[in-house]
Formats: C-alpha cells, structure tokens, sequence
C-alpha cells in the first residue's frame, strides 16, 4: 500500500540512503560518478538531515521507498528520488501529485524540476505527467571536468496556464 508523508527527522539517514542509490542510478549515463560516491553520499546525509522539514516522504508498505523535496518551499521541485528497487510501481506518481497538490495550495500556479539531459527515464516520467521542457543549458562541472547539459522541465498547476510567468501581450 502507498503512503505519502512529511518525513521525520530521525529518518534523515534512510533517506539519504534511497537519495544515493537513485542519485547513482540516475547519473551513470554521465560517468565518473565513482569518484564523487563519498560527496554525493555526504550531500545527501547533510541534505536530509538539515532540510528535512521540507521533504515529502512516499511509503511501500509502511517503508520509506522515495521521497522528494522542495527546499524553498516554492514552485521548485529540488529532489525527486524513488528507490531503484521500487521504480515502475506508482511511487513515483503518487508522490509527483502529492507535490504538485501542495505547490497549488499554496497559490502557486505552476511547478518545475530540473534534471541533467541525460536523465531520459526521469525526463520521460515527468513529460508523462504534463511536464514540457522550457530550457537547455550546459554547465560545467568541476567535480565531473566536464561540461553536463541540463533540462529544466515545468507543468502549469491551473487550466489555461501555459507554465510561464507574464501575461500573454
């Protein structure tokens, strides 16, 4: 059964576990991934232990098995992991929509997400649920010694809306 809540603060390390194991599945297309394991694993740890009351947990039969986050608590989706074990089971799904309920409480009328350009999976979940992407840009890394291209993906939240700030002039 899934369950969607705000996660705990003692959970921090669990979740910073999914965090890295999807973190890794996500990022072999790029490569080099090895040599950062230790930062990314101490990212995630700092991450969840420090922003954990802005994390949305999902839940696998009382389990923990993905979670995201909106660090700014705006329209801006900054993590978005489901375990690698548990992808293609409705986690995912249930979380997004969650999310994006919270986001239109907040009057908010639209959401983004941004994933690196090789993330077809994740790419491909969010157009499946409405997500257009509005931009492309590449960015070097230092960590990686290379320049990594990256997508920013947005979904208007209210009929009508097209995902973009202004008015239409």
């Amino acid at each position: 059964m899934i369950h969607i809540r705000n996660a705990h603060e003692g959970e921090a390390e669990i979740l910073a576990n999914i965090g890295l194991r999807s973190w890794q599945a996500a990022m072999g297309s790029i490569g080099g991934t090895d040599a950062l394991l230790d930062n990314a694993s101490e990212a995630f740890s700092n991450f969840t232990h420090r922003a954990w009351l802005t994390i949305t947990v999902v839940e696998l039969n009382g389990l923990a098995a993905g979670w995201a986050a909106r660090e700014a608590l705006d329209e801006n989706i900054s993590d978005f992991w489901i375990d690698p074990d548990h992808l293609r089971q409705g986690l995912g799904s249930a979380l997004l929509a969650q999310i994006e309920k919270d986001v239109l409480e907040q009057g908010l009328e639209k959401i983004a997400v941004q994933t690196h350009a090789g993330n077809t999976d994740a790419i491909e979940f969010f157009k499946a649920h409405g997500y257009a992407i509005h931009w492309l840009s590449v960015d070097y890394s230092p960590k990686l010694d290379r320049d990594v291209p990256t997508v920013g993906l947005s979904k208007p939240l209210l009929e009508g809306g097209d995902g973009t700030y202004g008015s239409a002039i």
